[in-house]
């Protein structure tokens, strides 16, 4: 009987409602990433490299905002407690913003989470689903491009 009914269930009440999408995706459509990348300068006070993108950088991909989506990633940690991480930036690489310069505005996603992700997982990538804002910030780290508040966040796995 159990299997009877689950076979009436429609395909789409199963799907989830966060649409999956790439690094790539956050870049306007005709806007090549290669273009995005600049030179930069040294900052000595503080011993790190500035990069200075082209006006390509702050172009957002005003598609997505207001869209739910499954996005990808690395977490930077701001807002750490006992219980866990509850804001963080996510990049699209490991040790993006901590051994490299960041990567331009619009490959950047600012991320707060009603729950804290665990502090003893944060060099696992993730999956980060929420409503995407194309609304720049800027954080002690870098130029922010993008917002999430997560309404989940789980370990990345290999398919």
């Amino acid at each position: 009987m159990a299997l009877a009914a689950a076979t009436l269930v429609p395909g789409r009440a199963l799907a989830s409602p966060f649409r999956e999408i790439t690094w790539q995706d956050l870049i306007p459509e005709g806007v090549p990433y290669g273009e995005i990348i600049g030179p930069g300068q040294i900052d000595a006070v503080n011993d790190t490299w500035v990069p200075q993108f082209d006006e390509n950088a702050g172009k957002l991909n005003a598609r997505l905002d207001g869209k739910p989506v499954k996005l990808p990633g690395y977490i930077i940690p701001f807002d750490v407690s006992s219980e866990g991480v509850t804001s963080f930036m996510l990049v699209p690489y490991v040790g993006a913003c901590i051994h490299t310069p960041p990567p331009p505005p619009n490959q950047l996603v600012f991320v707060t989470a009603s729950t804290p992700w665990p502090s003893e997982s944060l060099w696992d990538p993730v999956w980060v689903s929420g409503r995407l804002s194309a609304k720049a910030i800027s954080t002690q780290i870098a130029e922010v491009g993008y917002q999430i508040a997560a309404e989940k966040i789980e370990v990345y796995k290999w398919q």
